[in-house]
């Protein structure tokens, strides 16, 4: 394959992964960015998750800067388990508008939709229980559910909530979790912040901490730990969504912690909150890009930071 054939037509990438030039191209999204190692590259044919869009009755990807919807029943980019159900998905009796995330877990594939539509209809729910899926939801209640979705992280299992957070590849979490549990070695305690549903906390015996997971229910955005609770451990691990951990690394700076592991998907708020963790005594050692989203102009970020 020389080109993707959706490439130039759907918008769900801004560089075509087939392309010659590829890495090239992606690279230089990063070319201010101060790395220390070579790219990890993540092949296509991965992704255990991928949100399409619905609109009048119409299923599949956003035109490029367009809502027109470019109907797909095969992506590239995803698992063979998500393409295999997709032309059936395609075809449920959508109303009204909105996304729907497919997600490939490890007993099956999930199916969480959210609409603008309060309320699924007679006929959805009808189709939804022939599909062979694992579970369907609507706005995050139940339309049908065979068996309960399961994610294993390290050996780990926990059940997967609707619309729950998950690196988009197993390839490419098990990565950077093994760069994280590398990195980590040594510490006495880890804070596991932003944890989600445990990629990192279970491995590295670490105290969770989230917004909405597995660990401690705390919003770290507007109740960051404090220096006091940070003084307690010699090693903090954060993964926070794009949005960075601004306010956590105001707190850290002024902490006993010495050192920082920083998983991110946004290098703009990476860089942001990197500036406040340098600039308060901290010193980065590492940071190799690993490209999760293949095709996207998106990266995961995976730095480490000491003091």
């Amino acid at each position: 394959m020389k080109t993707c054939p959706l490439f130039g037509i759907c918008g769900g990438c801004k560089y075509d992964f087939a392309a010659n030039d590829y890495r090239a191209q992606k690279l230089h999204e990063l070319r201010e960015l101060p790395i220390t190692g070579d790219a990890i590259w993540i092949a296509p044919g991965n992704r255990r998750r991928a949100d399409f869009a619905v609109a009048d009755g119409k299923f599949g990807f956003f035109m490029g800067r367009s809502k027109n919807i470019v109907p797909v029943q095969n992506c590239p980019l995803c698992c063979p388990e998500i393409n295999n159900i997709l032309p059936n998905i395609a075809g449920l009796p959508w109303p009204g508008a909105g996304g729907c995330l497919i997600t490939a877990c490890d007993n099956g594939i999930d199916v969480a939709v959210i609409s603008t539509v309060p309320y699924f209809s007679t006929n959805f729910k009808h189709a939804a229980e022939q599909l062979a899926v694992l579970r369907v939801s609507w706005n995050n209640n139940i339309v049908v559910q065979h068996s309960q979705p399961v994610v294993s992280f390290a050996g780990h299992t926990v059940n997967y909530p609707p619309n729950a957070f998950l690196q988009p590849t197993v390839c490419g979490e098990t990565i950077i979790r093994d760069m994280v549990i590398s990195a980590a070695r040594g510490a006495q305690r880890v804070a596991d912040l932003f944890c989600g549903l445990g990629n990192f906390t279970f491995a590295l015996d670490a105290d969770g901490f989230d917004i909405a997971g597995i660990g401690m229910q705390r919003d770290l955005f507007r109740q960051p730990l404090t220096v006091g609770m940070l003084n307690t451990y010699d090693c903090v691990v954060m993964d926070p969504p794009r949005a960075g951990a601004m306010a956590q690394c105001s707190e850290l700076v002024k902490s006993g912690v010495s050192r920082v592991i920083y998983v991110s998907c946004n290098p703009q708020s990476w860089r942001r909150d990197a500036n406040i963790l340098t600039h308060g005594g901290f010193r980065m050692t590492t940071l190799i890009p690993v490209d999760q989203f293949v095709g996207s102009a998106h990266w995961e970020l995976f730095s480490v930071f000491d003091k």
